[in-house]
C-alpha cells in the first residue's frame, strides 16, 4: 500500500510565541491544536484520531485527548523519536487514513524548555545505554560537535562552510517578525562567537524556545468539502540509525534510508525538490542531512552550501525560511514540527514574501531526533501543492 495522495494536510498552526512563562504545557498544546483546526476549517469535534509524542503531559494521547475534548477518537499514536516524531505522526496519519481507520487526524507539540529549563543529558538514567555512556559526561552539543568534527577530518569540511548554513538561516529570519535572532550575520561573525564544543561556536546551535505547533491530516473526500487549500502528502519514509555498541560511523545520518523510501513513494527526484525544510539543531545537522539525502555527494556538503546554495528565494536548493532552529524557534527543543509548518507555507504560497519560492511545487521536509553521535531517527516527508 502506498500513501501517496491518500491524505492532505488542511491545517497548521505555529505558536506565535518564544517565551510562555505565564501557561502549562497543556495549555500551550491546546492553544496549537486549536490554531490548526481552525486554520483547516474544522473544529476539535470533527477530529476522529490524534497524535503526540514525549513533550506531551501526563498520560501521553490520554491525558491529552481528555483535556481537549477530543471525543470522537477512534484512533491513537504516542511515537516517540525525539525531533522527528512529528514528521512520523504525519506518515502514520496517512497510512491510518489510506486504511479508513480515521478520517482527521490531529498532530500537536508544545512545551516550555526557556521558561522552564531542565538539564537534558545525552540518555536518561533508566536507559540501558545509560551506564555506557553517562560516566563519560556526554552533552547534546558535544556529541553533534563529535560529529562535526569527524565530518571535518574525513571529508575537509570546514567551520566556514558550516556557517554558511546559519548565514542563510539568518538572511530568511529576518523577514519573519517573530523570529528569535532576526538579524542577519556573516561567516566571520559566526566564527567569531564562543566556542561551545569544539568545532562548533554558539552561533552554529540552535536558539531554545518556549511554544509549539500543531497539523490536522485529512482524508481526500475531507479535503474536498474544506475552504482551505490543503497540501498532499506524496511519501514518506522513516528510519533509526543504532549506536551499534559503538562502532558507529559519525558521518552520516539516517536520512541515507528514510530519504530514499520518501522519494520512491513519492515518485519524484531531487531535482523535482522546489524547497526544503531540514532538521537545524545544529549546523552540521543541516550539513549531513543534505549529503544523506541525494542533493550532493558525500563529503561535498561543505563546497555545496557555501556558495549560497540555501539562500531564498533563488537559491538551487532554498531551505528554513522561517529562520528555522537557527534563528527563529526551537520549540520543546525537538523541530520537526515545525519543519513542516513552514513547508505547507511555502507550497501554499504563505510565507514571508521576500523568501517565498516562485511556484513552489513540492517540498521536503525532514526531521532527526536523538543524537548524531549515539542514536538517532530520521524521518522524511515529500508534500505537494494540492493543484500540482
Amino acid at each position: 500500500m502506498t500513501i501517496r495522495g491518500k491524505a492532505h494536510i488542511a491545517g497548521a498552526y505555529e505558536h506565535p510565541d518564544r517565551k510562555i512563562p505565564d501557561k502549562s504545557v497543556a495549555q500551550v498544546h491546546a492553544e496549537v491544536a486549536l490554531g490548526a483546526v481552525a486554520d483547516a476549517g474544522l473544529s476539535l469535534s470533527d477530529v476522529d484520531a490524534y497524535f503526540c509524542a514525549g513533550d506531551a503531559p501526563g498520560f501521553g494521547p490520554l491525558s491529552m485527548a481528555d483535556y481537549l475534548g477530543l471525543k470522537r477518537l477512534r484512533y491513537l499514536d504516542s511515537t516517540e523519536t525525539g525531533g522527528s516524531s512529528y514528521l512520523v505522526h504525519v506518515g502514520h496519519a496517512a497510512a491510518a487514513i489510506a486504511e479508513g481507520k480515521c478520517e482527521v487526524a490531529l498532530i500537536t507539540l508544545g512545551g516550555l524548555p526557556r521558561s522552564r529549563p531542565v538539564p537534558r543529558p545525552s540518555a536518561s538514567s533508566l536507559a540501558p545505554e545509560a551506564g555506557f555512556e553517562l560516566p563519560f559526561g556526554p552533552t547534546t552539543v558535544s556529541m553533534y560537535a563529535l560529529a562535526a568534527r569527524r565530518h571535518m577530518y574525513d571529508y575537509g569540511t570546514t567551520s566556514a562552510q558550516l556557517a554558511a548554513i546559519k548565514v542563510a538561516a539568518s538572511q530568511h529570519a529576518r523577514h519573519n517578525p517573530r523570529a528569535m535572532l532576526p538579524n542577519p550575520v556573516t561567516v566571520e561573525e559566526v566564527l567569531e562567537s564562543p566556542m561551545i564544543s569544539d568545532p562548533l561556536h554558539r552561533l552554529d546551535c540552535c536558539v531554545v524556545s518556549d511554544g509549539g505547533g500543531a497539523l490536522v491530516v485529512v482524508s481526500p473526500e475531507v479535503a474536498r468539502e474544506l475552504r482551505r487549500q490543503t497540501v498532499k502528502v506524496l511519501g514518506h519514509g522513516e528510519s533509526p540509525k543504532l549506536a551499534d555498541n559503538g562502532r558507529i560511523d559519525l558521518t552520516y545520518t539516517g536520512a541515507v534510508w528514510s530519504g530514499p523510501r520518501a522519494f520512491e513513494e513519492a515518485g519524484v527526484t531531487q531535482a523535482d525538490i522546489d524547497y526544503v525544510s531540514i532538521y537545524d539543531s545544529f549546523t552540521i545537522t543541516v550539513l549531513q542531512t543534505i549529503e544523506d539525502l541525494g542533493f550532493c555527494e558525500k563529503g561535498k556538503g561543505g563546497a555545496f552550501v557555501a556558495d549560497g546554495s540555501l539562500q531564498a528565494p533563488h537559491g538551487r536548493l532554498p531551505f528554513n525560511t522561517d529562520g528555522g532552529g537557527l534563528c527563529n524557534n526551537h520549540p520543546v527543543n525537538r523541530g520537526g514540527m515545525t519543519k513542516v509548518i513552514e513547508a505547507v507555507r511555502q507550497l501554499r504560497g504563505e510565507a514571508n514574501g521576500p523568501v517565498q519560492v516562485p511556484d513552489c511545487e513540492i517540498a521536503l521536509a525532514h526531521g532527526n531526533g536523538g543524537s548524531l553521535g549515539t542514536r538517532s531517527a530520521a524521518a522524511t516527508l515529500i508534500l505537494g501543492r494540492e493543484d500540482a
